[in-house]
């Protein structure tokens, strides 16, 4: 943020009451000028009161002097200056302070009956003295009229500049302080708007990677954990089915050669160059790239990477034999099918008459079956399980339940777990506005629910 003009102010402070040095300079200037005046003004009226010269000169010294108290007090010096006026002494105390009352943040009430003080008192002195002159001067007779001319001339003469040019001098500063104050509320909002973005680009980064981590998971953990049961059934029946044992081994090598592709595509989009130079990775440098320098990659958006991998998965899943399009309702056969390969006992049952729903809707509960039945290979290895489709009219469930599984089996599979299937599950349908319901069920087994909105 720029420095402020409180800030200004602070650094540049005067003595006593003047903000700046240069105020206090001005000040001082103005009231030796009409200490001046009003000590010569002040011989005449000392004559005319029987008073000591002396005495004349000291009360102008005095009356002009307070001006020094203008910026403080202006009410002060014009009701001197109105005070002083039958003298016929003050003439730039009276200019310089109705400026100085008019430019300062008295109510307007106020400054006008000053004012008007100030102009009736003028009047009445500028009366006297158009009479007086007209009486010891005989060279010339003039009309009733030139008396009451002159003096509202003189008066208005004295008294409308310095009150207008102080009101604009006031309206003036008056909006230069607002748009000072707006300025800075502008950039304290600036900063808080800037503060809030950055916040807001912090959580975006960490939702773009939550999605990517549990795209990640549902992807390839499945086929991870088929490839270890497989594994695990090869070593079991290689020496007694040498035909199931070729099965089985050719399906470890195709689940592991589409694990594979799918992590290359996603770390070549984190590899990835400069924009415009592909998503494949950076395998060496460039043209013109200096001698023992490496290159450097740019990071890319997470979101990115997130394309990458619903890719990588849609393109892995054609691969397998599923249809093109990405996971599906329709695809659930396929998925139960890889399972009873894998050895585990599973009955399907759909219920309702199938349609097709949003392409989310169907992802989603595509891969909550998915998981489930990858929890179901991870922590209860041959247990019988049951998945069970509803197609409703308002909304489409899922439930995938296992019974107990028998505790040898259970203990070979010897599958890691990271503990982030459940929360996968319920993060992927609750932002689709769905319920997710999971738990142990009373026989000792385990229930993955879910309902999803048709829409």
């Amino acid at each position: 943020m720029t420095t402020t003009g409180e800030v200004h102010r602070a650094a540049a402070g005067g003595p006593w009451w003047w903000e700046r040095w240069r105020g206090a300079g001005l000040d001082a200037g103005l009231a030796a000028a009409s200490a001046v005046e009003c000590a010569f003004e002040g011989v005449p009226f000392a004559h005319k009161a029987g008073l000591p010269v002396w005495t004349g000169i000291v009360f102008g010294v005095l009356t002009g002097s307070t001006l020094l108290l203008r910026r403080r007090w202006p009410i002060a010096v014009v009701l001197v200056s109105v005070a002083v006026t039958p003298a016929q002494m003050g003439i730039m105390l009276t200019v310089v302070g109705l400026y100085s009352l008019a430019a300062s943040e008295m109510p307007r009430r106020i400054i006008g009956a000053l004012a008007g003080m100030s102009f009736v008192g003028t009047l009445i002195v500028s009366v006297v003295r158009a009479q007086q002159d007209m009486v010891h001067s005989d060279r010339f007779q003039v009309g009733g009229w030139f008396v009451p001319f002159v003096a509202i001339t003189t008066s208005l003469g004295v008294t409308a500049p310095p009150l207008l040019l102080g009101l604009y001098v006031g309206a003036r500063r008056r909006l230069m302080e607002s748009l000072r104050e707006r300025n800075e509320s502008l950039e304290r909002e600036l900063s808080l708007l800037a503060e809030r973005a950055e916040e807001r680009a912090e959580w975006a980064r960490g939702e773009e990677r939550t999605r990517i981590a549990r795209e990640m998971h549902d992807v390839v953990a499945h086929r991870v954990s088929l490839m270890v049961v497989h594994a695990a059934a090869l070593q079991a029946v290689a020496r007694k089915d040498p035909e199931k044992a070729v099965r089985n081994a050719a399906l470890v090598g195709d689940m592991g050669r589409q694990a594979l592709t799918e992590l290359r595509e996603m770390l070549g989009v984190l590899r990835a160059g400069e924009p415009g130079s592909g998503a494949g990775p950076v395998v060496g440098p460039g043209p013109g790239a200096g001698a023992g320098r490496e290159p450097r990659a740019e990071a890319l958006p997470l979101a990115a990477v997130g394309a990458a991998a619903a890719a990588a998965a849609s393109r892995a899943e054609a691969e397998a034999g599923v249809v093109d399009g990405g996971p599906s309702l329709a695809e659930l056969d396929a998925l139960v099918g890889q399972s009873r390969e894998a050895g585990m006992v599973v009955e399907m049952s759909v219920e309702g008459e199938a349609r097709e729903y949003a392409a989310a809707v169907e992802q989603t509960a595509y891969r909550v079956v998915q998981e489930a039945l990858t929890n179901v290979h991870k922590h209860a290895a041959g247990a019988k399980t049951y998945v069970r489709l509803a197609h409703r009219e308002a909304e489409v469930a899922m439930q995938v339940e296992n019974e107990p599984p028998p505790v040898p089996a259970a203990a070979s599979a010897g599958l890691p777990s990271g503990g982030n299937g459940l929360v996968g599950m319920r993060e992927r349908v609750a932002g689709l506005g769905g319920v997710f319901v999971s738990g142990v069920t009373d026989a000792g087994g385990f229930r993955v629910s879910a309902v999803l909105p048709a829409v």
